[in-house]
């Protein structure tokens, strides 16, 4: 819980100095520059710890603020849970009823005409080369329970900002460097009509949240210029598994020292 405090808190810092970059697409400035007002669920890929900030971020210039979920733990730090407030994050307590009602306090928000962004993901990519993994459902659920339309939206460059093993050194990089983050926003998708109606079957449902992760990771690969592994995101089971950074050779002794006396 404290490593996940102390990323969260990272990136938020980081992703204030990070450079924000939308990308030109032909035909599409107005979409790209805007995103649709009403109810909309906006879903992104998932490669850092400051993902929820440059989302939050990079969907405000678009004319748009959201409401995204965040552990609870992370709103009791005092500065961070400020920010996060401020920024419209949801607060969900995990273990309790109210993490199963995530999506019940989502749907809340779409009734009255707000944005809720989701990770379809449900945590930072494992993959070593930064592709997003498979998605999973909860996102379409949400979609198909409100009849809400679902933006994907591409982000490139974010792992930059935060990196998962070197925390302390990559904030201090990107408060230097200004690392830039590409964004680029997809068409928005009617879900039910993609799940052939609201009463959609398990496999339908799991079929159309891997159509939508197809839309998102089709968005990644046209900003970094390359073809993905999996075109609707990795298996997790083949992604390698983020650790915290192992300790550093000063803190080995010092804790071979303390078994020693």
């Amino acid at each position: 819980m404290l490593y996940a405090i102390a990323a969260v808190l990272f990136g938020t810092i980081a992703a204030g100095f990070s450079r924000l970059r939308f990308a030109k697409q032909q035909g599409r400035r107005r979409a790209a520059m805007a995103l649709p007002q009403g109810p909309i669920i906006i879903v992104s890929n998932h490669a850092s710890y400051a993902d929820g900030v440059l989302l939050a971020l990079a969907c405000r210039r678009m004319g748009r603020s959201i409401r995204l979920l965040a552990t609870g733990g992370v709103f009791r730090v005092p500065v961070l849970g400020r920010v996060m407030r401020s920024l419209g994050f949801i607060r969900v307590e995990r273990g309790s009823t109210s993490a199963s009602g995530a999506l019940d306090l989502a749907a809340e928000a779409l009734a009255a005409g707000e944005a809720v962004g989701i990770f379809p993901e449900g945590r930072t990519t494992r993959d070593p080369q930064h592709w997003p993994e498979r998605a999973k459902t909860g996102a379409v659920r949400l979609a198909l329970r409100t009849g809400v339309a679902i933006v994907p939206i591409g982000m490139v460059g974010t792992h930059r900002v935060l990196d998962h093993h070197r925390l302390a050194r990559s904030l201090l990089v990107s408060l230097v460097l200004r690392p830039k983050v590409m964004v680029s926003v997809g068409e928005a998708i009617d879900v039910r009509a993609m799940a052939g109606g609201e009463e959609a079957s398990p496999e339908r449902v799991r079929d159309t949240a891997d159509q939508v992760m197809g839309r998102i990771v089709a968005l990644v690969e046209e900003l970094r210029q390359e073809i993905a592994s999996d075109p609707t995101g990795v298996p997790p089971a083949l992604a390698a598994p983020v650790s915290p950074p192992a300790p550093s050779r000063r803190t080995r002794l010092r804790a071979l020292l303390r078994r020693r006396r």
